[in-house]
């Protein structure tokens, strides 16, 4: 048995960096994702596509580790100053799928952020605990996203 618990988050954002710096850092996977916390692994499955596993989160006794693949594509409009780096589920691969987006605008002085996450996660427990458990990993997700988006502000200098 198991619950399926769905995350649809989104946020806004204006930095201080450049919007090709910007675009630059999130199109490049791994480097991006090496500012995202509690990503144990993070594998290149070739063509776009990578694995991420996260570090188990629990107790000893009941722990849930998310483990699922994402196939990314990035385009950059450098005399638009429009970028968009875009994630899509990679099914069969983990106990999650998890699709989502990057906008960037260029504003001249400052460059606009958006990003959209969709994702459902499987969760090994039994289908009466799901009213008590999907909060707890809503929560948990939306504090490692938090996390995430603090990381890159602090590298893209600071929000605006």
């Amino acid at each position: 048995m198991s619950i399926t618990v769905k995350i649809d988050l989104g946020y806004e954002f204006n930095v201080k960096a450049k919007a090709a710096e910007v675009f630059e850092l999130l199109s490049d996977v791994p480097t991006s994702v090496g500012h995202f916390p509690k990503v144990e692994k993070l594998t290149d499955l070739g063509d776009g596509v990578y694995q991420w596993e996260m570090e188990k989160v629990g107790t000893a006794q009941v722990n849930i580790q998310t483990i699922y693949a994402s196939k990314y594509v990035s385009k950059y409009d450098k005399t638009k100053g429009l970028g968009s780096v875009k994630w899509t589920p990679v099914r069969g691969v983990g106990n999650a799928l998890v699709g989502g987006s990057w906008s960037i605008v260029d504003n001249k002085k400052s460059t606009s952020i958006e990003l959209s996450i969709q994702g459902e996660i499987e969760v090994p427990l039994p289908g009466l605990m799901k009213m008590v458990v999907a909060p707890v990993v809503e929560g948990e997700f939306e504090k490692l996203v938090d996390k995430y988006i603090a990381n890159l502000v602090k590298r893209f200098g600071g929000e605006v």
